[in-house]
């Protein structure tokens, strides 16, 4: 069996994810269907990879250690996400375009700015798309990846503690 660092396990999640978020585009034009929580779930997928691999493994496991394997394997995906959400928006103009489309309708609605105002707030938000989106990017990765490997860590370690008490129990 090929055993696989946590960076290296990361590597391969971002880039299934990559792959699955790009077929969803290919296929449907967009990231708004329900399709794409399979990218999420292989996130999800891989940090538990990680952690379970990790709990296999004869060394002293702590929180601190397995949050550090889940930590290295969230933060690589992270990166890879970043990079691919900055060069997809990069190379794809339209959902700019269609964002502030969105957005000038949305402020004609409210009808409460004038038409110099909406065309300024137009701009600003396009200006500051890809950034935007980076930065959202940034921030649920590292967040879904703290909150998913602090609950299987915590998982692994109560079955852990669970299965010594069985053996004292039993001996």
């Amino acid at each position: 069996m090929i055993n696989l660092s946590p960076t290296l396990k990361g590597v391969v999640t971002g880039l299934l994810m990559i792959a699955v978020s790009i077929a969803i585009y290919a296929r449907f034009g967009n990231f708004e269907g329900q399709l794409i929580f399979i990218s999420y779930l292989l996130y999800i997928g891989g940090i538990a990879w990680t952690l379970i691999a990790y709990s296999r493994m004869e060394v002293l496991k702590t929180f601190k250690t397995y949050f550090t394997q889940g930590f290295k394997c969230f933060i690589t995906v992270t990166f890879l996400m970043v990079i691919f959400t900055f060069g997809f928006l990069k190379m794809t103009p339209g959902m700019k375009e269609e964002m502030a489309q969105n957005y000038r309708t949305e402020l004609i609605n409210q009808g409460d700015k004038t038409p110099a105002e909406i065309e300024t707030m137009v701009l600003k938000a396009k200006e500051y798309y890809i950034t935007q989106q980076t930065s959202l990017t940034i921030f649920f990765y590292l967040f879904a990846g703290t909150v998913v490997t602090v609950i299987i860590s915590m998982i692994l370690m109560s079955v852990r503690k669970g299965h010594q008490h069985q053996r004292t129990i039993n001996t």
